[in-house]
């Protein structure tokens, strides 16, 4: 059902109670012996729809604004005004606008970034681009709370988008202490039409939990990166400790390498300065061993004597209160230590990236959309 007659029904529709998006659970459940039978498969995916739609038009009635801090001239603009501001031979590439949401004591710390940088995300998509926020949350035109989202992200499942993430979380996410990932992230803004794109940077040695062709293997438990997740590992000896420190440096180079063209590859004709230039590319939901952020740009330094560029990642954490990161951006002062992170500090094996491309899936495409797969970067 197309989203304007979904609109429709929700406000035509008194019975609904619009609470919350509590009120948005159907008691309709997916039964895969059901599907298969040929006799009842018309009437079920009827009544399936039915009752898919129901929840859609009550969710875009009850969804929850979250609660974001406003930062007058936008968090972007004093980034850029900061990086303008510094010495040396440094550019830059950032992406347009978005607001920081951060993680709340009372509400998801330890466990909540991820829906953090997904709101991040969504900022930007509803600021920057007109078609995504024509889709987006019922085109509400708003970051719903992370309750709301939870329960997006359910009917994203119930319409088979990532069937294999679904099944790890059991179907059901919405009032849970779940880490995600950028798999979850991916298959929220799929579900919308929106082409969101998955890229892992992976060692040779462990690429092998990925296809040939670079895709996820069925056998790969998703969710909260699954392979980010191991622990207890038997101690390693020196000459594996180095061969992974070698790996790890090469990672880096290839990581910021391709975060910088990426940025590159799109750059806008306007706010643009000798020293910054704004980028009509999405921000990346930026994932990796424990934790989750939003890089939003990235800076690079001109080595000197033939030495190599010196690259700086832009980050926005979930974990860094707004009103700190908005003080020391405005004041110029101490701005560095939250938001910059240098090539030597990514340490981790394995990264994952998530964007959105431009533009909206048709409906073939939204068929192959629901298969969430990634590029693999090896290094």
């Amino acid at each position: 059902m197309e989203l304007a007659h979904q609109m429709a029904l929700a406000e035509s529709n008194t019975d609904i109670m619009v609470n919350g998006p509590e009120h948005c659970t159907g008691s309709f459940t997916r039964d895969s012996n059901a599907q298969g039978a040929s006799s009842s498969h018309t009437g079920y995916s009827h009544h399936y729809g039915e009752v898919l739609d129901q929840q859609i038009s009550c969710l875009v009635r009850a969804q929850i604004p979250s609660k974001v801090q406003e930062v007058e001239g936008g968090i972007m603009s004093l980034l850029m005004s900061c990086l303008e501001s510094e010495g040396g031979s440094s550019t830059s590439m950032i992406s347009g606008c978005i607001d920081h949401h951060h993680s709340l004591s009372s509400e998801d710390k330890g466990w909540g970034c991820g829906w953090r940088n997904i709101q991040m995300m969504s900022s930007h998509l509803l600021k920057q681009r007109p078609e995504a926020r024509e889709v987006l949350f019922g085109g509400s035109g708003f970051v719903p709370d992370i309750p709301s989202l939870q329960r997006w992200l359910e009917i994203a499942w119930d319409k088979n988008f990532d069937t294999i993430g679904s099944n790890h979380f059991h179907n059901k996410v919405y009032g849970a202490k779940k880490w995600i990932g950028a798999t979850e992230c991916a298959t929220l803004f799929r579900s919308f039409g929106l082409r969101s794109r998955i890229v892992d940077f992976d060692s040779t040695e462990s690429s092998g939990l990925q296809n040939k062709n670079g895709k996820h293997g069925v056998s790969q438990v998703r969710g909260p990166m699954d392979k980010f997740l191991i622990k207890n590992n038997p101690p390693k000896s020196s000459s594996e400790l180095c061969r992974e420190d070698a790996e790890i440096m090469r990672g880096r180079q290839v990581l910021v390498d391709w975060v910088w063209n990426y940025f590159a590859s799109e750059r806008s004709d306007r706010f643009t300065t000798p020293r910054v230039t704004v980028s009509n590319k999405t921000p990346l939901y930026f994932q990796h061993q424990g934790h989750s952020r939003t890089i939003v740009g990235i800076q690079k330094k001109k080595g000197y004597r033939g030495s190599h560029d010196q690259y700086t990642l832009l980050i926005l954490d979930p974990g860094h209160r707004t009103a700190d990161l908005e003080r020391t951006l405005r004041s110029k002062k101490g701005w560095q230590s939250l938001v910059k992170r240098g090539v030597h500090t990514l340490r981790k094996p394995q990264y994952q990236v998530c964007y959105v491309d431009s533009g909206i899936a048709n409906s073939e495409e939204m068929e192959q959309l629901k298969t969430i797969d990634s590029i693999l970067v090896r290094f």
